[in-house]
């Protein structure tokens, strides 16, 4: 008896698999009924990199395929003749593995494994990391057994899978006195120019900057605050990321969802610059869902203006800090790891 777990392509997808895979493999050593954990994603993306000598999956599969929707004319037949190859594959590996349920969390990756658990009867659960749905989640939620989003209300599960070293950072912020600049391991170059333009008058103010920059920026953007003569913490990936948002007061961030519900867990206010060209939109409406709570503030790239972001430096923090403590649930990954389990069971 095995729980297949699919999907990925990107870190988004990726940390809710390792979240709630952590919890199921926790729940065994406690006791817990033992089931075999499988995962199945693509050659493609970074489910390789991610899990590829991951010990907790008594078995991983890495399958040819890439993405569908963005492609055209032949490039688009060649992916759906991909898609049907791996289709037939996952059939055969779900059968091998006794699957008795599958955690797709979406992406091109989870595909062939997603379609294949309906073809043969097995039970899907779909998480949606996003407030936009992305394509081929959309395109299975009819199907799916159980489909979980923290944002919508219907959701069986409310609560977005955050490492409990978020919410064990929580802390009520009232002023400024550290600002973390998060453009994602890739960095963002709106994010990078706004925090060097604003970095004279955080200097200033005695304001502490951490900054990530991106892997392929950091020396650029080292070299530009030191011309600057300004002291700030440059990264790109970094596993210290609970430590720095524990530190920091207000963040100035991309709208992933991962990174948006950790700012939330650790209370930290933010002011969202969504990337202009996700899926969707899908940074816009999960940032969007915040601002709507008045927990957060949000701002398209082309309308940046670095009076309106100092001036967040005088905002009085605490009411969106406190907000953010009591919209954002604990245990999501645990509760999801016991629905999977129940499947088993």
């Amino acid at each position: 008896m095995s729980i297949v777990m699919t999907g990925g392509g990107t870190g988004g997808h990726l940390a809710i698999v390792r979240a709630v895979k952590e919890k199921l493999v926790t729940s065994e050593s406690k006791g817990a009924e033992h089931s075999t954990l499988v995962y199945m994603g693509s050659t493609r993306g970074q489910d390789k990199q991610w899990f590829g000598d991951d010990a907790d999956f008594a078995a991983k599969y890495f399958l040819e395929t890439k993405g569908v929707v963005n492609q055209r004319g032949l490039g688009k037949i060649m992916s759906l003749w991909m898609m049907f190859k791996a289709l037939m594959q996952a059939r055969s590996l779900l059968k091998k593995h006794d699957a008795k349920v599958v955690f797709s969390v979406g992406g091109f990756s989870s595909a062939p494994t997603a379609i294949a658990a309906k073809t043969l009867g097995i039970p899907l659960v779909i998480h949606e990391q996003n407030a936009a749905l992305g394509s081929l989640n959309r395109l299975l939620k009819p199907y799916a057994d159980v489909f979980i989003s923290s944002y919508l209300d219907e959701s069986p599960v409310k609560a977005y899978p955050v490492k409990e070293v978020f919410f064990e950072n929580a802390r009520i912020r009232e002023r400024v006195e550290c600002v973390i600049f998060l453009g994602g391991s890739q960095g963002a170059k709106a994010i990078n120019d706004l925090a060097l333009s604003i970095a004279p008058v955080l200097k200033e103010r005695g304001i502490k900057i951490i900054h990530q920059a991106g892997e392929r920026n950091i020396d650029d953007v080292r070299k530009a605050y030191e011309k600057l003569g300004i002291e700030a913490e440059v990264f790109g990936f970094t596993e210290r990321l609970a430590e720095y948002m524990k530190e920091a007061d207000l963040a100035i961030a991309r709208a992933g969802a991962s990174t948006l519900w950790e700012l939330a867990a650790t209370a930290l206010p933010a002011l969202f610059v969504p990337y202009p060209y996700a899926a969707s939109d899908h940074q816009y409406y999960n940032a969007k869902f915040l601002v709507e709570k008045e927990l957060a503030w949000l701002m398209r790239e082309e309308e940046i203006e670095t009076e309106k972001v100092l001036a967040l430096l005088d905002e009085d923090l605490s009411s969106k800090s406190r907000g953010l403590m009591q919209t954002v649930e604990k245990n999501g990954a645990e509760e999801i790891a016991d629905l999977l389990r129940s499947y088993v069971q």
